[in-house]
């Protein structure tokens, strides 16, 4: 899927893990988005969604996920090891990004018998207070970068190496001029330039249950005169039952045709929380509640810089007054500027390329 001259660039190895949603793929998206021209991306990812990291033009390769293998621990170890020394010994990288919670031992026995590549950890830094810290040592990366919330300002925290240690602000799969405005985001979806839309996003359900939510949602939406689409994700163990005449989408990068709606009910994972920031569309914040991540603290966050209301819904009084409050924000609301610093995807392409 390379080009002559794209391979005569340095390789930079990107390492997503899955997740509850495809929030680490889209980092590594971001990051190697920032890298077009200045080196060669190439992917090892855990989440099944091989057909936009294709689709956005990027090689790659896959495994199963720990969790979704019948092997034992070990023995998933043992083959991500063997699969990534025998990738690294194909695409000889200069950097390896690992994008996840917790540095497999497969991942770090690669790295350190190839022993040819900085290595970079990629994390959050928004977790909640009963959050197990995590028994590896930032020592054995050359870089750390934490990704921060809405108002984080590029810092160094750590100067020298092993475990440089970076703050930058949030990061964008896709750069302010590569979004749809919402004429052609419309035309591109083919939807009607004057219909009323609503776009629902509440995560692929794998770890909570978003059906009745969802559904209570939709019938609040759709008497508000709101035609409702429903994001479907490839990575989703199984697909939320839609009602009739509710339209199903996939399509990747969300963001790129996001300002093609009115409203977004959606969760509050930090790559969406980032989209909402960029794409200023009006937003129900409906929290997850069981994953890693704090989805609450980070959505009240948000909550001030773009118009959002953040509710629960898991009653039918709930549902009510949130979508109540979500349609006056649509109708109220004129679009400006974006005050936000986004730039958290250029901040880390430099980071690397000081690697390479």
């Amino acid at each position: 899927m390379t080009d002559s001259a794209e391979k005569d660039l340095p390789v930079v190895v990107f390492f997503n893990i899955n997740g509850s949603g495809m929030g680490h793929m889209s980092t590594c998206l971001a990051y190697a988005n920032r890298l077009r021209g200045r080196a060669r991306p190439v992917f090892f990812s855990l989440a099944s969604a091989m057909e936009f990291i294709h689709g956005m033009g990027f090689e790659g390769d896959y495994l199963v996920s720990r969790f979704w293998s019948r092997a034992s621990a070990w023995d998933w170890d043992r083959e991500l090891a063997l699969r990534l020394g025998l990738l690294f010994e194909h695409v000889r990288p200069k950097v390896v990004v690992f994008d996840g919670t917790w540095p497999y031992r497969g991942l770090l026995h690669a790295c350190r018998v190839y022993g040819e590549a900085r290595t970079v950890w990629s994390n959050l830094v928004l977790y909640k207070k009963d959050f197990r810290k995590v028994p590896v040592s930032e020592t054995n990366f050359d870089l750390v970068i934490r990704l921060g919330e809405i108002g984080s300002a590029f810092a160094v925290e750590r100067e020298h190496r092993p475990a440089r240690t970076v703050v930058v602000p949030p990061v964008t799969v896709m750069k302010d001029d590569e979004l749809l405005d919402r004429r052609s985001a419309r035309r591109e979806l083919g939807l009607r330039e004057d219909g009323r839309y609503a776009l629902f996003s509440l995560g692929p359900g794998n770890l909570k249950d978003v059906s009745a939510i969802g559904a209570g949602l939709i019938d609040e939406v759709s008497s508000r005169g709101y035609e409702v689409l429903w994001t479907r994700t490839p990575i989703s163990e199984s697909d939320v039952p839609l009602p009739d005449g509710i339209v199903p989408l996939s399509v990747f990068p969300l963001a790129r045709y996001m300002r093609a709606f009115d409203i977004l009910a959606s969760a509050a994972g930090y790559n969406t929380c980032c989209e909402v920031l960029q794409s200023r569309v009006p937003t129900l914040f409906v929290p997850n509640t069981l994953v890693a991540d704090d989805q609450a603290r980070r959505a009240a966050m948000v909550a001030r810089a773009v118009p959002a209301v953040i509710s629960p819904c898991e009653s039918e009084e709930e549902r009510r007054r949130a979508v109540d409050r979500l349609v006056s924000l649509a109708d109220h609301t004129t679009p400006d500027a974006n005050a936000v610093d986004l730039s958290g995807a250029e901040r880390v392409a430099e980071e690397l390329l000081q690697l390479v």
